[in-house]
């Protein structure tokens, strides 16, 4: 069934593919939002666009190829043209990014971090004045002694909680687990990055600081683009 908020997200999905050219590599991002990228981009496939794609997850690959997608890889390309993905919170005044509740953010990120540019798809009730509050930061840890990670979090204050599926710590695409922070808000989004990083045994951070060019917004009346 589809909810009012899918259609936003497939508004604004529909809206970020029209800035893909021929010729390009395109970064393809994980979750619902993507998803609607990915049919709106295969439909202009359809009628001729040349793209390669690099998928950010074993999901998104499988449903490029379904839908007639081209998919490439790093060893044939080291940088993408453009990323289009969705994000968990956007910061408006400053666009950083929460990402990683769907449990693919080191592979988001390093999509994200190769990328020209990177385009991010959300309805408005992502759009947040201070990062935080009622959505988890998602931060990848090794499973390999994830308890005292998850020690160290908590130390700098945190709050962290091992995600699990049933009873067993939820394992990402790379073997690893994820913790996810209650942060009551984020003054300094970038500062507290970098503090988590710096612990022995984080991965990475749901944190993208300074890598969305623009934010596609779904909304009721229209759809909004926010540029960096």
């Amino acid at each position: 069934m589809t909810t009012g908020q899918d259609r936003l997200k497939r508004a604004a999905a529909a809206q970020a593919v029209m800035e893909i050219e021929d010729g390009m590599v395109v970064g393809l991002g994980s979750g619902t939002t993507a998803t609607f990228a990915i049919e709106a981009l295969a439909a202009r496939v359809a009628k001729g666009l040349r793209i390669a794609g690099i998928p950010t997850s074993e999901k998104t690959a499988s449903l490029a190829r379904r839908l007639g997608v081209p998919l490439t890889g790093f060893a044939a390309h080291r940088r993408i043209d453009v990323a289009i993905d969705g994000a968990d919170q956007v910061e408006r005044a400053t666009l950083e990014l929460v990402k990683g509740l769907g449990g693919a953010l080191l592979r988001e990120k390093i999509v994200a971090s190769a990328s020209d540019r990177m385009i991010v798809v959300v309805d408005e009730t992502k759009l947040v004045d201070r990062l935080g509050a009622h959505t988890p930061l998602p931060v990848e840890i090794v499973s390999f002694g994830w308890q005292t990670v998850v020690d160290r979090l908590a130390a700098i204050g945190c709050a962290p909680r091992l995600r699990l599926v049933g009873d067993k710590p939820f394992t990402t695409a790379g073997g690893n687990h994820i913790a996810d922070c209650a942060i009551a808000e984020m003054p300094d989004p970038a500062g507290l990055e970098a503090r988590i990083s710096a612990l022995v045994g984080v991965v990475e951070t749901g944190l993208f600081i300074g890598l969305a060019s623009k934010i596609v917004v779904g909304r009721p009346n229209g759809v909004e683009v926010i540029d960096r």
